[in-house]
C-alpha cells in the first residue's frame, strides 16, 4: 500500500481516538507513551499507528528523546478525517 493511500483504512475505535488526541494538541514522545503505551500484545495502538504511517516523531539533532514531538502525518490527518 502506498503511504499517501487511505482509501482502504478502516481505523478501530482506539485507532481513532489516539489520532483524534494527537490532532488536538501538540504532544511530546514522553507525553504519547504515558498515555498510550501498553505492555498488553492486543493493544498496539502506538505501534500500528506509527506501522501503518499515520503518525511520526519529530525533533532536531540533539533533543532528547523524550521531548521529540509526535504528530499526524498526512497520512494519519487524511485516515482520521475519513479518506
Amino acid at each position: 500500500m502506498d503511504a499517501s493511500d487511505t482509501t482502504s483504512v478502516v481505523l478501530s475505535t482506539l485507532t481513532r481516538d489516539f489520532l483524534s488526541w494527537l490532532d488536538r494538541s501538540p504532544r511530546s514522545y514522553a507525553e504519547t507513551m504515558e498515555a498510550w503505551r501498553s505492555s498488553c500484545p492486543r493493544l498496539t495502538i502506538w505501534e500500528d499507528a506509527l506501522a501503518e504511517g499515520f503518525v511520526q516523531v519529530q525533533g532536531g539533532k540533539g533533543t532528547p528523546w523524550g521531548q521529540q514531538m509526535v504528530g499526524l502525518t498526512d497520512r494519519g490527518r487524511a485516515a482520521l478525517n475519513g479518506g
